[in-house]
């Protein structure tokens, strides 16, 4: 077992298992390196570009709809900087499920992360969107507003929300990740 992948649900582990070596047999080497995230590093993620003002806001919407652990880590991670990553605040994204993973494009042992480039006229991120869809997950590949190449998920819903309010994901963070 790999310990990356052991961190997975069970049906979606094997099944990331298979899509690495399917893509393997069309000669890319994929390597996941970002299964289950907790929501404080989701947190990280989510405040990168953005504004004191747009943060402010998040928090004080979970705040009014008691979700109260959801707005401390946000809130608690700090300033964050760099590139626009997700659009996900903590537990709204699959990888606090352990239902998400995002996997890099191995080429001459270095990490390859354009989708744009092709050796023998693939590129690794559509090679590992298409056998994702084969295999009936959700390619990140393939979103139509923010493209999210490296990701791929178990379920199609964008976010738990759809099953779940989000006092329930609240609690459910909060009962497996609280500090």
């Amino acid at each position: 077992m790999d310990p990356i992948t052991d961190k997975l649900v069970d049906g979606f582990q094997q099944l990331v298992i298979q899509l690495i070596v399917n893509c393997k047999k069309r000669g890319i080497d994929m390597q996941p390196y970002f299964t289950l995230r907790d929501p404080y590093t989701q947190a990280k993620l989510w405040r990168q570009s953005r504004t004191s003002f747009e943060v402010q806001k998040k928090i004080d919407e979970l705040k009014s709809k008691n979700a109260h652990f959801l707005a401390h880590c946000i809130e608690s991670v700090g300033k964050q900087y760099g590139p626009h990553v997700t659009n996900a605040i903590p537990g709204l994204s699959w990888h606090q499920w352990g239902e998400a993973v995002d996997s890099v494009w191995i080429v001459n042992k270095k990490a390859e992360w354009s989708t744009q480039k092709t050796i023998n006229g693939l590129n690794g991120y559509m090679v590992y969107a298409d056998e994702a869809k084969k295999l009936g997950l959700e390619a990140g590949f393939y979103w139509p507003k923010f493209k999210d190449s490296p990701h791929v998920q178990y379920r199609k819903a964008a976010s738990p929300l759809v099953q779940l309010s989000i006092i329930q994901i609240d609690h459910e963070m909060e009962k497996r990740f609280s500090k």
